[in-house]
């Protein structure tokens, strides 16, 4: 995944157009992640690991189909339901209530499942009487807890977990880490991203580490979480 970053910082649009008009535009080439290739089979829990400007979220996002990748392919098999920004498609203007059935739609869910799922989403949330507020007046902690519940209502084939089980208090967090465990009583196959080694172990069984936007390693989810963790200790990247 290639990004092109200017090289000179640009102030406003009307400095931008001047310049463009010029040809005086420049650009760096940035390449986030590069030569990265890896399997999953059904059921697998891969953790992605690696210091932040790794690669790990945009990994994901190329997967989920949110970023399309400057080179290479992408192959799945199955419903994905990518948790990458939870609350990122509500509109601060309406309620809870109606960006339940706002976010829902965005997530491809049917408005009749919606309504059947509705109460439970809401007692998950633990919202209560807030869930007729506009998000507007939500803490972030709140829009998280409201997208987690909508997102995970459905059995996915493929979950996709960027940060999302750091929301919220501990109570909410060991909640949503059981809710996500349950699913894999289903096979549901997971890719996880988290800072909290513990976490990693507690939930995958495999796992990448990467560096500067490079695989350097994969296995098992013991082994890779050693080697992180090494070269944490050691200051062996930035």
């Amino acid at each position: 995944m290639k990004f092109n970053l200017m090289e000179k910082k640009v102030d406003n649009l009307k400095e931008y157009v001047i310049k463009f008009i010029k040809n005086e535009i420049r650009y760096q080439e940035f390449w986030a992640l590069k030569d990265v290739s890896f399997t999953l089979n059904k059921g697998d829990r891969l953790g992605i690991l690696g210091l932040n400007g790794a690669g790990k979220s945009t990994l994901l996002k190329i997967i989920a189909g949110v970023l399309k990748a400057t080179q290479g392919s992408v192959t799945t098999k199955g419903k994905i339901v990518p948790l990458l920004e939870l609350g990122a498609g509500f509109d601060a203007q309406y309620t809870g209530a109606e960006n339940i059935f706002l976010y829902g739609a965005v997530l491809g869910y049917p408005k009749d499942f919606i309504k059947e799922k509705y109460d439970e989403i809401i007692e998950f949330s633990e919202l209560g009487e807030f869930i007729n507020v506009p998000v507007k007046n939500y803490s972030s902690g709140m829009k998280a807890r409201l997208g987690f519940s909508i997102a995970t209502i459905v059995e996915p084939e493929i979950l996709i977990l960027d940060e999302v089980l750091a929301v919220g208090d501990a109570k909410f967090r060991k909640k949503s880490e059981k809710k996500i465990k349950s699913m894999f009583d289903s096979g549901v196959t997971v890719l996880f991203v988290s800072h909290s080694i513990d976490q990693v172990k507690r939930i995958c069984n495999r796992a990448i580490l990467l560096d500067k936007g490079q695989l350097i390693a994969q296995g098992g989810v013991d082994e890779i979480s050693e080697i992180y963790e090494t070269r944490i200790t050691d200051g062996d990247s930035n």
